[in-house]
């Protein structure tokens, strides 16, 4: 395992990427019978239940809540504002 320790750019960059993502994906993945799953962003995806009477249960991340925790680091760094531009704009880079 690599020793690596997360900075609070790299925090900003995850949640950004998060606020961004779009939950078409976690859909898919739930209704498809055989979703390509290799090329799904799974990113909001934290839990898929499947009942005994066939409903279909998808959680996805809060985003309200990782914009909030975005917000408190941005405001907690001097200089977060230019974190949170950069993370949005690499973020939107990788698309």
């Amino acid at each position: 395992m690599l020793n690596q320790s997360l900075t609070r750019a790299d925090a900003i960059r995850a949640l950004a990427k998060l606020i961004r993502s779009r939950s078409n994906d976690c859909a898919r993945l739930a209704l498809e019978e055989n979703p390509p799953t290799e090329r799904l962003d799974l990113s909001l995806l934290q839990e898929v239940r499947r009942g005994s009477n066939g409903a279909i249960e998808v959680r996805l991340v809060d985003k309200l809540k990782a914009i909030e925790l975005m917000a408190h680091l941005i405001e907690e760094d001097s200089s977060g504002a230019e974190d949170f531009f950069a993370a949005l704009n690499e973020s939107a880079e990788k698309r």
